[in-house]
């Protein structure tokens, strides 16, 4: 299987190299073999509480989203997937996205592991994922192993955000965490501010602690009046 990492934003493609980087646009002279990957870049744990570690390739891997693992009662599953494909990390059995921008590696953590990927069906028609395989095209809210799944949309059609106990992970819906935080400004500016109510009033329904996102993690008590600040500021236009 030919497989190409883009070492200037980390998207995997799968066949033949394109010319250019279908997400970032970099020429081919930026791809990487999967193979030269696994070589090259270490998929990295860092624990963030007992039951949620960040996983992130080292050296970073130009825009890679991280991943999370979640240990829950009943097994490990991810939070999205690396760019760089280890074949050394512990096994899941369920590879949860929240969106399709970033799929990494999960072709061949799937078929590593015999594991199921979860995308909503919203944006398992994108383009840019035709040659990943999706096993649960989801359409509704759903809670497995007390992992919780929200479907927002907004700054892509089908984008999900997950909550496990008093963590959630919202990836790339509003960056970076501090004062300059702002709504994701990839994708419908008005679909991405209503939806972002939504995500107040189901985040108000729990009691949080952590929050993760695609390359930071942070405490809820600091990242919400942020949150808050920056769905008003895009009101505001």
């Amino acid at each position: 299987m030919k497989q190409w990492v883009c070492t200037t934003c980390g998207y995997n493609m799968i066949g033949d190299p394109p010319d250019v980087c279908p997400f970032c646009g970099a020429h081919h002279d930026k791809f990487l073999s999967w193979e030269d990957a696994e070589k090259t870049y270490r998929v990295t744990a860092t624990q963030i509480n007992e039951s949620v570690i960040q996983l992130v390739s080292v050296p970073k891997l130009g825009l890679e989203h991280a991943a999370y693992r979640i240990e829950t009662e009943n097994e490990a599953v991810w939070i999205d997937c690396p760019s760089a494909f280890n074949r050394t990390l512990e096994p899941v059995r369920k590879i949860f996205f929240t969106h399709p921008h970033f799929m990494g590696a999960s072709n061949q953590y799937r078929e590593l592991w015999n594991a199921k990927v979860y995308l909503h069906a919203l944006d398992a028609g994108n383009p840019l994922i035709k040659s990943f395989p999706v096993d649960e095209r989801f359409n509704n809210d759903f809670t497995i192993d007390g992992v919780a799944a929200y479907h927002i949309g907004g700054h892509t059609p089908g984008y999900t955000l997950y909550i496990y106990q008093d963590v959630l992970f919202i990836c790339d819906y509003a960056f970076p965490p501090g004062p300059k935080m702002r709504l994701n400004p990839f994708g419908p500016k008005t679909e991405t501010l209503q939806r972002a109510e939504r995500i107040l009033t189901i985040i108000n329904s729990y009691s949080l602690k952590t929050v993760c996102g695609y390359n930071y993690v942070c405490g809820f008590k600091d990242w919400l009046p942020d949150f808050e600040r920056a769905v008003k500021a895009s009101a505001r236009g």
